[in-house]
């Protein structure tokens, strides 16, 4: 990973923070994002005192707020020439219902419609990089959503913290998949992949249980960042390092047109690849 830059969403705590550590081992230049300077900081620290022959700099940026992340894509690309990796990792789980500054349902916000105008956003910055790589961090969660019900995506006539999340979870994998295919003509590849039950602060606020390490968790993403024969592989769910298969409903190619519609409508932002 010598020479090569990453991204990092959410990687202050948890399972970001311990692919962040991972990668900068293998020499890569890693930004970590966050949403909390003074966590920020403490990572950073964290991450410097033990990262080998990689570097580390922090973005502050709440993905709550499309106009934020406007800035935070500004700021890395005055920053940085190409960005070779980008892993969509941030996520929430909210017992409560709440919208984000644009409107939108917290969860869907914040895990889907925050990092697909990311992902686009950054597309330029990814076209610079020899290989450019985008990894979406979904969960098993997906598979208990059987379906998207677009004429209330937004919850507001209904909220289940639950089905918010697995909802969230299942538009990551479709997200993905269609954004692999947008992009199957290019070098970019666009994959996502289920990190495992770990335990991490929404494992246990969400779920209220604990699972397996961040060392664990961050295996998966490593590997999709950085293994060398994964080059023209996209389109594709992984778990374990190892690819599996998505939920039925994940390949449903309406539901997918369908999703990418209206997270363009509700970002304000479209794909424009080949411009």
């Amino acid at each position: 990973m010598k020479g090569k830059t990453v991204l990092i969403t959410g990687a202050t705590d948890g399972i970001g923070k311990r692919t962040a550590v991972e990668l900068a081992k293998l020499g890569a230049s890693v930004i970590i994002h966050g949403r909390n300077r003074a966590r920020g900081k403490q990572a950073l620290a964290e991450i410097g005192s033990i990262n080998g022959n990689g570097s580390v700099s922090y973005e502050n940026a709440d993905l709550a707020s499309l106009s934020q992340l406007k800035n935070l894509v500004g700021s890395i690309s005055q920053k940085h020439e190409k960005l070779d990796v980008l892993i969509n990792n941030a996520g929430v789980f909210t017992r409560g219902q709440s919208f984000s500054d644009d409107g939108f349902e917290m969860t869907f916000a914040v895990n889907h419609l925050a990092h697909f105008a990311l992902s686009l956003q950054l597309l330029p910055l990814l076209k610079m990089a020899e290989q450019g790589r985008i990894i979406t961090v979904s969960s098993i969660a997906h598979t208990n959503s059987p379906r998207i019900d677009f004429s209330d995506i937004r919850e507001i006539n209904s909220y289940i913290d639950y089905s918010a999340y697995a909802l969230s979870k299942l538009a990551n994998v479709m997200f993905s998949n269609e954004l692999a295919e947008k992009l199957k003509k290019t070098s970019i590849t666009s994959n996502s992949l289920h990190p495992g039950v770990i335990t991490t602060k929404l494992l246990y606020e969400g779920f209220g249980i604990s699972g397996s390490t961040v060392d664990q968790g961050c295996r998966t993403s490593v590997f999709l960042a950085s293994h060398k024969s994964l080059s023209g592989t996209s389109g594709k769910y992984f778990s374990d390092s190892n690819q599996v298969e998505p939920s039925a409903f994940s390949y449903d190619p309406n539901a997918s047109r369908n999703l990418w519609a209206l997270s363009e409508e509700m970002s304000g932002i479209r794909f424009d690849y080949f411009k």
